[in-house]
Parts: C-alpha cells; structure tokens; sequence
C-alpha cells in the first residue's frame, strides 16, 4: 500500500512539473543594440529632411531603451516621442492608425485618455515576424505623417537584425 502512495506521489509531482515548466513563456524583446540603432537611423533620416526630432525606442512593456534627440529639437518633443513610442508597443499598432480608428469610432475616444497614451501620428511598432518586440515614437517634424516616415525609415535599416 506504501508503495502505491509512493508512486501515486511520484506520478503527480511530475504532472505538476511539466505544468510549471510550460507556464513560463519565452519571448523576443529589444536589445540595447537594436533600440540604439533603431533611434540613431530614425534621428538621420529625419535630418536628412531638415526636421529636429527626438526619437524614443521602447521595449514591448513600454519601457524605455533608447533616446536620441537631433540638436535644435524641441523640448516637447522628448515627451512627445517617448509617449508615441509607449501607444504604440501598448496597441501593437501605428499611432496615427490608432488614431484614424479613433476618428471613425467616436466610442473609441476614451484610449486617449489611458495615461500615457497620445495619439499623433509618428509611434511605429518593431516586429519579429508578427510579434510586437517594441515600438519607435519620433516627435518633432511638422506633422505626424512625416514622424512616421522617419520612424518607419529607422526600422528598415536594422531589417536584417529582425529575424
């Protein structure tokens, strides 16, 4: 009888075992390398068409793993870009799509109101295949269509790294 308590016991901590093990989940995330490229190609593009931005780069938790502001750019624009950058690994989607969402769904308005949110245009998600790893906000060119430009010319040129 021992025995079979014994093995009954044995049987079940091994149950309990390959449960634990396959609640720890493995994901991709963004390197300090990947951000700092990321942030450093975003700020050059956009200084290529005369535009002072600052270009934040977040993990897939929002936090933040990069900055980069051009000399001359303005002082909102450091907020501007890290709460783009937060909308968009939150959403796991472009801030501008977010907010043209908002546009035709008035019911949707209130995601603004989430701290930290803004919905400019200019917050681009970073993805590994269709996995959100983090997100690119810029902020300071002249209007966010062109912030999203830059912030999507900043994550093609680490495409390669994207694999």
């Amino acid at each position: 009888m021992r025995s079979i308590h014994c093995a009954t016991a044995l049987v079940l901590s091994l149950a309990t075992l390959g449960a634990s093990a396959q609640s720890v989940r493995v994901e991709k995330n963004m390197s300090l390398e990947l951000a700092t490229k990321i942030a450093a190609a975003t700020v050059a593009a956009c200084s290529a068409d005369k535009f002072n931005v600052t270009a934040t780069v977040v993990d897939r938790a929002g936090g933040v793993r990069a900055v980069y502001r051009a000399d001359n750019a303005g002082p909102h624009t450091l907020a501007a870009s890290q709460a783009k950058a937060f909308t968009s690994a939150s959403g796991k989607n472009t801030t501008l799509a977010m907010w043209e969402g908002v546009q035709k769904n008035p019911a949707a308005a209130n995601v603004a109101m989430i701290p930290g949110y803004l919905l400019l245009g200019g917050g681009v998600p970073v993805k590994v295949g269709d996995e959100v790893i983090g997100a690119v906000g810029v902020g300071g060119a002249p209007g966010g269509h062109l912030d999203e430009k830059c912030a999507l010319a900043g994550i093609a040129s680490v495409q390669d790294m994207l694999k």
